[in-house]
């Protein structure tokens, strides 16, 4: 039975805080309740704005872990449950945006009022590309690059991150590039959805591919001796010492000049854009060619001419691929002139450059400029002319090379002390006068960890430091051949230093070990200062038949070797490369082979990828 409640009493419920409206207890307004020993808890509410969300987008706030709260773009937000005073609130991230990520500022502290500064700022995730190099060859560099750019060198596998993110969505490729080596991109492009960390690039020695194979004949050229010139399109530019005109027989004819235009899939199409014709009117048995900005070429020949000494030509491209070749000077030889030039360079103004390995006042060779004038012609001038190794001179020069003051380099095969070579310089003065100081002379083909290099039988290169670089066919601790370098001082003077000496194969070397074999080249150097070039002999083919080789600089100045290709290694493959290599973009190498295998055997041009 109920009981009734005095007045009094009820009174004093009423003032301690107690409802009689259910059984529960503890009623009252945000703000304050009652601890039931009659002291007030205050609670006060947590919330902010969120900025930078895209339209459409959502992103999920939870306060100490909980209440989860979805907040849409450009609002400010506040969740349900208020917080005691003096009690810990941390507004985190529960759910990302799609796309987006979303960064919680001012969102923890101990709760003292409402709290209205939580600050979510929103932004277009991005994610990290990068992988690891698995395998890259000893001495090798590895260039990667995402998108064609941000690039990251590696001289040994292990992991890689560009440095560059991305932008959630954002597509991203990979490539990897290796001068003289062949790198696999594995896992390599997609969308960045997260970082992405499984991008695998693995680098091997670099292959072999034959681009084409002369036929010789009246109709094609043969034995191509000289190097390759490649145009902006990637179309490859050469001369055939042999074939065409007058050929009865290998070796024999007067030589071509040649292009490879490259096609879809890259085929190459061989054509010959001139046939020497020999005699008074023509030169025969042409040499390397080099290439003007209007795609004009320019060379020299060894025989042929007025004199039969050997000419400066020019062949200019028309209409439907056509070229005109023009006879720009032939050497008259004796002493007034040279006789048998070598290879050209040109300088800014047009003017030409070359040696001749005869004629001259001892006939032992000359070095000369053709300055180009009105209508076309050209006037020579002999620039200087080598005395022979019996006044203590260089004879036979090979190849020039020209530094930013407008001095030259080259080498003889012979002269020196010794007759076996030497590097010179030659200087310009007053009134178009130059003056040779000789830079090294070679000391012969004594064998043994001292020997020193013999017979050069091609130019120098020069890196940004004014270093040279070059090689002998003869000389060296195995007496096959050398790489050297020198490197000018500070009063003129240059220290040669041997950076390696070929070996050989087993049937010549010393230690058994199979090795190139003398090289007649000129050098080619990458931006890493690898340096690259070919030899006539020496390899693991079925005879030794040549190679391609790298030589990577390392700790102390040395050098290590590394074969990239030896010639005869199949019955459709090169044998003998003679001249240099040149290197495209990519760091692929284009040569020649004087021979080969197959129908025809009248050489070949390589490509090493």
């Amino acid at each position: 039975m109920a009981r009734a409640i005095s007045g009094s009493l009820l009174v004093t419920l009423l003032a301690a805080g107690f409802g009689l409206t259910g059984c529960g207890g503890g009623g009252g307004t945000v703000g304050t309740s009652s601890t039931g020993s009659g002291s007030p808890t205050t609670y006060y509410t947590v919330g902010g704005t969120v900025t930078g969300l895209t339209s459409g987008a959502q992103v999920t706030l939870l306060d100490n872990g909980g209440n989860a709260l979805a907040v849409g773009a450009g609002g400010s937000f506040q969740f349900s449950a208020p917080i005691a005073s003096g009690s810990q609130y941390t507004v985190t991230v529960g759910t990302q945006p799609t796309g987006q990520t979303c960064t919680v500022n001012g969102g923890s502290g101990l709760i003292a009022a409402n709290v209205t500064n939580v600050s979510v700022v929103c932004s277009a995730s991005t994610y990290t590309v990068g992988g690891n190099v698995v395998a890259l060859p000893g001495g090798s560099s590895v260039v990667l690059e995402n998108n064609g750019t941000d690039p990251i060198t590696l001289t040994a596998a292990g992991p890689f991150t560009f440095s560059s993110a991305l932008a959630s969505g954002a597509s991203y490729a990979v490539t990897a590039s290796a001068p003289g080596d062949v790198c696999t991109v594995t896992d390599g492009s997609g969308t960045a959805s997260s970082n992405v960390s499984n991008v695998s690039v693995s680098c091997a020695a670099g292959a072999e591919t034959v681009l084409y194979s002369f036929a010789g004949g009246t109709t094609d050229g043969a034995a191509p001796y000289s190097g390759l010139v490649m145009d902006a399109n990637g179309n490859l530019y050469g001369t055939t010492s042999f074939g065409g005109m007058g050929s009865t027989s290998s070796n024999s004819g007067n030589g071509t000049v040649f292009k490879l235009t490259l096609g879809s899939g890259g085929a190459y199409t061989e054509t010959v854009l001139h046939f020497f014709a020999g005699g008074a009117t023509d030169g025969t048995q042409p040499g390397s060619l080099i290439m003007d900005a209007n795609g004009n070429l320019y060379g020299t020949t060894v025989s042929g001419g007025v004199s039969n000494f050997g000419t400066v030509f020019k062949l200019t491209p028309g209409a439907g691929g056509t070229y005109t070749e023009t006879v720009l000077y032939s050497f008259a030889g004796g002493a007034t002139d040279g006789a048998q030039p070598d290879d050209l360079i040109m300088d800014a103004s047009g003017n030409l450059y070359g040696t001749t390995s005869g004629g001259g006042s001892s006939n032992t060779g000359t070095v000369f400029k053709l300055t180009p004038g009105a209508g076309g012609t050209y006037t020579e001038t002999i620039l200087y002319t080598f005395l022979g190794y019996t006044a203590g001179d260089g004879s036979s020069p090979v190849g020039l090379v020209m530094d930013a003051h407008g001095n030259l380099y080259g080498t003889t095969s012979s002269g020196g002390p010794s007759n076996t070579g030497t590097v010179f310089k030659l200087t310009p003065g007053a009134g178009g006068t130059y003056t040779e100081t000789v830079l090294y002379s070679f000391s012969g083909t004594i064998a043994g960890p001292g020997g020193d290099g013999a017979v050069p039988q091609a130019g120098v290169i020069m890196d940004a430091s004014g270093n040279l670089y070059g090689t002998t066919e003869l000389g060296g601790h195995y007496s096959s051949g050398t790489v050297f370098k020198l490197t000018p001082g500070t009063s003129g003077a240059y220290t040669e230093t041997i950076l390696y000496s070929f070996e050989g194969t087993a049937l010549y070397g010393t230690t058994g070990t199979i090795d190139a074999e003398n090289p007649k080249c000129v050098l080619v150097m990458d931006a890493s200062g690898n340096l690259y070039g070919t030899t006539t002999n020496g390899g693991t083919g079925s005879f030794p038949d040549g190679t391609v080789f790298k030589l990577t600089p390392g700790s102390g100045g040395t050098y290590a070797e590394t074969i990239l290709h030896s010639f005869g290694s199949g019955t459709s493959d090169g044998a003998g490369p003679w001249a240099g290599l040149i290197m495209d973009a990519h760091g692929n190498l284009y040569g020649t082979t004087i021979a080969g295998y197959g129908a025809g055997a009248d050489g070949t041009v390589f490509k090493i990828n």
